[in-house]
């Protein structure tokens, strides 16, 4: 039953995606509508199946690619909703595929890392937040590709600028921007709970998630300051974005990963 129900959120994706690309490519309006009901239907079924492979036994399972999923659909939310006010078009074919790609994951390779949140609110209050600011920074590194995507084809004078699905330069850098700060600000909160409700940080391993998540968070701050106060803009707020991302994923999944993926244990 799980299968079919991933089978019929990964179409429902890609039929999203569909709707979406020829769009891109031409002149063409693309029709929301269409978009916004096929993004919603796989949306409800990826959560659907998340809810039996997260809360479906003891505890919550919260393995490595099951908490992809999690953050895949909450992207998937974030930029769908958002698509109703802003030209985030570029954005949702990478999305969609990410959140079909990681749900089929979860499905065909299931892991287990159970926790049990219920006994413990206040780290329940600290994972949500490491989500959230996560998800917030991952569209803000979308928005960075998009922001050196359109900077590139201003410099080479592609025609494809005029196209009216794509949003002007400065639209999209300000909105970067604005993501980063709300990204960042999570990110200050994640680091401050973490500190107060994780005991025994370097005895549970948690010392280089904490030190890769404030590394970002330097990174991210650096960018702030250097754009309101400095004027930064370009390839260097690309690089900085890009960097941030690495530093954040690495620190949420790095070691994770090698021990649920590449070791099995």
């Amino acid at each position: 039953m799980d299968m079919l129900i991933a089978l019929a959120a990964a179409c429902l994706y890609f039929l999203a995606l569909g709707l979406v690309v020829p769009g891109l490519t031409n002149n063409n309006g693309i029709k929301t509508k269409p978009v916004f009901f096929s993004a919603i239907g796989a949306i409800a079924l990826h959560l659907l199946l998340l809810k039996d492979l997260i809360l479906g036994g003891v505890g919550q399972n919260l393995s490595i690619l099951n908490v992809a999923s999690l953050i895949s659909l909450m992207i998937a939310i974030i930029t769908t909703t958002a698509m109703l006010r802003m030209r985030v078009w570029f954005l949702l074919p990478v999305v969609y595929s990410f959140a079909a790609i990681n749900l089929s994951a979860a499905i065909m390779l299931p892991g287990a890392f159970i926790t049990h949140l219920e006994s413990h609110p206040q780290l329940l209050l600290h994972i949500s937040l490491a989500l959230f600011s996560y998800s917030t920074l991952m569209i803000a590194t979308l928005y960075a590709i998009q922001l050196a995507w359109l900077d590139h084809k201003l410099k080479s004078k592609k025609s494809l600028l005029i196209n009216p699905n794509i949003p002007p330069l400065m639209m999209v850098e300000r909105q970067l921007f604005k993501i980063i700060l709300v990204g960042n600000g999570l990110l200050t909160l994640t680091l401050i709970t973490g500190l107060i409700f994780i005991q025994d940080m370097m005895a549970q391993g948690k010392l280089h998630k904490a030190v890769l998540s404030f590394l970002a968070w330097v990174v991210y701050s650096t960018l702030l300051w250097g754009h309101y106060q400095k004027g930064w803009r370009g390839r260097r707020v690309v690089w900085y974005s890009l960097v941030g991302a690495f530093l954040l994923t690495l620190a949420y999944f790095g070691s994770r990963f090698v021990k649920e993926i590449i070791i099995g244990g």
